[in-house]
């Protein structure tokens, strides 16, 4: 009986490391739902029910992220395509996570007659709950600075891809939209779908720019917006202003390349000096047991 219930709890634990462990890796978004958000299909009548449930759960994860304490990453969500109901919903699945987690080993010492006073397991589930809360907003931080990066990258190409397309005579929204459309990748997309919100609007494409900058927090569109506006209002050729940007933008991000590269370069030498003193250690115990024999 104590084997079987060792077993069950063994299992427990591993099921829940498990599921940490999916939490905190980021994974690849899954196609289906984007085709379909992208391509919403046509609602049957034999269909209300699912619409109605899915309305449903939306309203209470909806709730539940009114309920819940804490700052919403709102910028940070929105560039990673998540809402704050899937933010609060992954916080409060962890923090229950941490509390159900300390039971699994004061069950098994009770099966197995061990007395465990009950405030170690209720203490530790607190602190494992508490720790766990906080996990998802440093995985939206950290998942967002890598998106914004990889968006940085992507906006130099699409600078020298607009400026290049300006020099052939170009007016400044086509070319924009040119340069957007020659690009692949979710970056390219969100300027595409920026651009194109703004043709329909007919508003500009450098005001549609710098509000999706504000929006998702990415400083080289406003600076884009700018320059581009300065060639509608004034008339002024702003092709060596964008080579010169896109110049000074893949610059900076080379040198945080390499300063990145530096600092992992200098994480590895720390094994390497712990293994030399331990060997160094192991060295000199014998000379000195030696010593302090005679």
């Amino acid at each position: 009986m104590s084997q079987t219930a060792l077993i069950i709890c063994g299992a427990a634990t591993g099921a829940g490391i498990a599921l940490l462990v999916r939490e905190l890796v980021p994974s690849a978004p899954r196609l289906g739902p984007a085709l379909r958000r992208l391509d919403p299909p046509v609602v049957r009548p034999g269909d209300q029910q699912a619409r109605r449930t899915n309305a449903a759960g939306a309203a209470w994860a909806g709730g539940l992220a009114e309920r819940m304490p804490g700052r919403v990453p709102s910028a940070d969500l929105d560039l990673l395509h998540q809402t704050p109901e899937q933010f609060f919903t992954n916080k409060t699945a962890l923090a229950l996570l941490g509390l159900l987690v300390p039971l699994v080993p004061a069950v098994a010492w009770l099966l197995m007659g061990l007395p465990v006073p009950f405030f170690i397991p209720a203490v530790a589930g607190l602190l494992l709950a508490a720790v766990l809360w906080f996990v998802p907003d440093w995985a939206v931080a950290s998942e967002a600075a890598k998106a914004r990066t990889e968006f940085a990258h992507a906006a130099a190409a699409w600078m020298d891809l607009v400026a290049t397309r300006m020099a052939s005579n170009v007016a400044a929204d086509q070319a924009l939209e040119d340069a957007a459309r020659i690009g692949h990748g979710w970056a390219f997309t969100r300027l595409q779908e920026a651009l194109l919100r703004a043709r329909t609007e007919k508003s500009s494409p450098w005001q549609a720019l710098a509000d999706l900058g504000t929006q998702l927090r990415l400083p080289v569109l406003n600076d884009v917006a700018d320059i581009m506006r300065l060639s509608s209002d004034d008339g002024a050729s702003v092709y060596d202003t964008l080579r010169n940007r896109a110049k000074s933008l893949t610059n900076e991000l080379l040198t945080a390349e390499a300063a990145r590269a530096n600092a992992d370069s200098e994480k590895l030498h720390t094994p390497a000096a712990l293994l030399a003193v331990i060997v160094m250690i192991a060295m000199a115990f014998p000379a000195v047991l030696n010593i302090f024999s005679i």
